[in-house]
């Protein structure tokens, strides 16, 4: 194609997607001055727009495209199992081969007991599947009474409406939409460097367990369900646990017979390179992980919560005639179980888990050199999940005004560069794929270093 018929190309799916798409998560007032960025094919960590030009993806899709985009051997599983069977009932006395030995594969790779696994279209219903598992678990061993749910300020755990009601970033928490407020509760952010006010990071662990503690006193441990939290928070900015504060608060929730479930949606399938990061990196075991996104690297929907037998066991007692009125259509879809299976054996025989853990440390190396920035606050984050904090000022943590936006600014930045971050608000987050090269790494970090001293000049500008 010549560069006009590329022109003309991006600039018709431009305007039909402006005319008739609406995006999750979009921000309305930006449809008439900004254009949406048209993508129309992918390689690796490589992203092609409808202009012809190409982006190093350090997003990876949106925290999932594992193996890398473009993998015949991902297409050629797909097709072949559409070939076989596209589709099988999943509901009550029905089964397909791909759902059952994924299902089996998740079980060996899942810690401890957890060896039952509820297939679900994506992320946000594998947690509400999860939210829902818990209520079941609780009314049939008699204790109803426990049905509130507590979560932390800045976690993100889906959008439907259980979901994002138990999420807790505040920018998602709009007037225009209702929310569970009776049952689910939400302690402080665990953001060690905006909230540490001074505190060692063990006492601001100890702080949060301390709330954790108040917070089951004033409801009653009898009445408290579940805790629902990420291993590292992902959309709420990249948060890592401090100390040992995560495993104090499985030990507690051990302790006062309270479900812990981990959403391991981002963390899991080699984000930090493990399987799963709960047990292997924070030492905890629980009652329900939730996963998604890289477990088909993206390829197709899927998602899946992973219930233990201490759990199982109770719903599934027999001589209850107990019916479990929880599940999709797509459940257990036999090409997305499909896509699953090669994507794990495709991490498998590549090694990718370990070459996370050889390229992680790096890519989260070189990112911090750009601290010498006077607008770079904090970098955070461990293996290929990573945030660069943007500050006005460093000494005092100060923000510039929302109304700058200067995480887009930084991202729409790094675009003619050839790199893709993704803002947020005061933030730029990156996961990208498994893939990723040291080259493209130091080629990601050389991009966002100019973006930043430009951004930051034009601010200068303005203030």
């Amino acid at each position: 194609m010549t560069l006009d018929d590329h022109r003309s190309a991006a600039a018709r799916l431009i305007d039909l997607d402006r005319r008739h798409q609406i995006h999750p998560y979009v921000e309305f007032d930006r449809l008439p001055v900004e254009d949406n960025l048209p993508i129309v094919a992918g390689s690796g960590a490589r992203l092609v727009d409808a202009h012809g030009r190409t982006y190093i993806d350090a997003v990876g899709g949106m925290w999932c495209t594992q193996v890398g985009l473009g993998r015949d051997e991902m297409a050629d599983a797909i097709a072949d199992q559409v070939r076989r069977l596209a589709y099988a009932n999943p509901f009550a006395d029905m089964t397909n081969e791909p759902s059952t030995l994924l299902a089996a594969k998740l079980a060996e790779l899942a810690p401890g007991d957890l060896n039952h696994v509820l297939f679900t279209t994506g992320g946000s219903t594998a947690v509400d599947a999860a939210y829902r598992l818990v209520q079941f678990y609780q009314h049939v061993r008699g204790t109803p009474e426990k049905r509130h749910v507590i979560s932390r300020v800045d976690a993100y755990h889906g959008s439907t409406f259980a979901t994002i009601s138990i999420g807790g970033k505040p920018d998602d928490r709009v007037e225009y939409f209702d929310y569970l407020t009776d049952t689910v509760h939400h302690l402080s952010s665990p953001n060690f460097y905006r909230f540490g006010d001074g505190r060692s990071e063990q006492e601001f662990a100890d702080a949060l367990v301390a709330e954790f503690d108040a917070k089951v006193a004033e409801l009653g441990a009898d009445r408290v369900g579940a805790f629902f939290a990420e291993p590292i928070m992902g959309s709420g900015g990249v948060i890592m646990p401090p100390a040992d504060y995560l495993r104090r608060i499985w030990e507690r929730c051990r302790e006062l017979d309270i479900v812990y479930v981990s959403d391991e949606v981002v963390t899991g399938f080699g984000r930090l390179g493990e399987w799963f990061a709960s047990e292997s990196i924070f030492g905890i075991t629980p009652d329900i992980i939730t996963t998604a996104k890289g477990l088909t690297s993206g390829y197709l929907p899927l998602g899946a919560a992973i219930v233990s037998d201490r759990l199982f066991d109770v719903i599934a007692e027999p001589g209850h005639e107990r019916y479990l009125s929880l599940g999709y259509t797509y459940s257990g879809h036999p090409v997305s179980c499909a896509a699953a299976l090669k994507n794990i054996e495709i991490i498998e025989r590549e090694g990718l888990l370990e070459r996370v853990r050889e390229i992680g440390p790096y890519f989260i190396e070189q990112l911090r050199t750009l601290a010498d920035l006077p607008m770079v606050g904090e970098v955070r984050g461990s293996h290929l999940m990573a945030c660069v904090v943007f500050v006005r000022d460093q000494a005092t943590k100060a923000l510039y005004d929302e109304s700058f936006d200067v995480g887009h600014r930084v991202a729409n930045a790094c675009e003619p560069k050839g790199v893709l971050v993704r803002p947020m608000v005061h933030l730029n987050v990156m996961s990208p794929p498994l893939v990723i090269t040291r080259d493209e790494i130091d080629q990601v970090v050389a991009a966002l270093r100019e973006a930043i001293i430009e951004v930051r000049a034009d601010l200068d500008a303005l203030t």
